[in-house]
C-alpha cells in the first residue's frame, strides 16, 4: 500500500546505541567491587563481627582495571599515546603484584588467633 505512511528509522525509534568500550570496562570494575561488597556483607552478617585490614586488598580490583582503561582508551580513542599506555598499564599492574601479598597478609590477620 503505497498510500501508507510507514515512519522511517529516524522519525520512530532511533536504535540501540551501546557503550563505548571505556565505560564497559569501568562497569566490569564496578561489578568487581559489588561482589567484594557482597562477600564482605554476608560474612559480617553470617559471622557477626566485621573484617578489618582489607585497604590494600581493595585497591587491586581498581589498579588492574586503571591499566585496563588505560589501554582500551588508547586503542579506541587514541588518547593517551601508545608508549605511556602502556606504561601507564604496567606500572598499574606490577603496583597491583606488589599490593596483593599485603592485602592477604591483611586478610588472613583476621583470622588469626
Amino acid at each position: 500500500m503505497p498510500d501508507e505512511k510507514r515512519p522511517t528509522q529516524e522519525e520512530g525509534d532511533r536504535g540501540y546505541t551501546p557503550a563505548s568500550p571505556v565505560k564497559r570496562t569501568l562497569a566490569w570494575i564496578g561489578v568487581a567491587y559489588a561482589l567484594i561488597l557482597l562477600a564482605l556483607t554476608t560474612y559480617g552478617i553470617f559471622t557477626g563481627a566485621g573484617l578489618g585490614n582489607l585497604g590494600p586488598l581493595l585497591t587491586v580490583p581498581g589498579l588492574i582495571g586503571l591499566g585496563a582503561v588505560s589501554l582500551v582508551s588508547w586503542k579506541t580513542a587514541g588518547r593517551p599515546g601508545k608508549w605511556p599506555a602502556i606504561a601507564l598499564a604496567a606500572l598499574c599492574w606490577l603496583l597491583a603484584l606488589a599490593t596483593l601479598p599485603i592485602g592477604i597478609a591483611g586478610l588472613l590477620s583476621n583470622f588469626g588467633g
